[in-house]
């Protein structure tokens, strides 16, 4: 088993800035790509970004490019989101998550273990 514990969230305002961090145990964490996603109340858990397993390759949801970025340390067996001119519209609970695969992928039935959760909220 991987155990994943997000930290990082709060209550920001537009335009703010904020970085959700993702420790993980267990398991070996490098052989596992890594992923975002978030849930807005009464929505759909979707899917943010990920990165692969040695950090070489990165992919987000439109709405976020160029205001995400996803980064891993596999030594501290740590993946963070760096989260930039934050909208209303990201507001959210956030979850990490790891992959069956050590290559990049969205779906949420392709990931085993998941965070509890870190909420990010930005006012307008």
């Amino acid at each position: 088993q991987l155990q994943l514990v997000e930290s990082g969230g709060g209550l920001v305002q537009t335009g703010d800035s904020l970085r959700l961090n993702c420790a993980a145990s267990g398991r070996t964490f490098s052989d596992y790509a890594m992923a975002w996603f978030r849930q807005a109340p009464g929505k759909e858990r979707e899917f943010v970004g990920a990165i692969n397993w040695i950090a070489t390759d990165t992919q987000y949801t439109d709405g976020v490019k160029g205001r995400f970025t996803i980064s891993r340390d596999n030594a501290k067996k740590t993946v963070s989101l760096q989260m930039n001119s934050l909208k209303p519209e990201d507001t959210a609970v956030y979850y990490c998550a790891a992959s069956y695969f050590s290559g990049i992928t969205s779906g949420r039935d392709d990931f085993f273990s998941w965070g509890q959760g870190t909420q990010v909220t930005v006012s307008s």
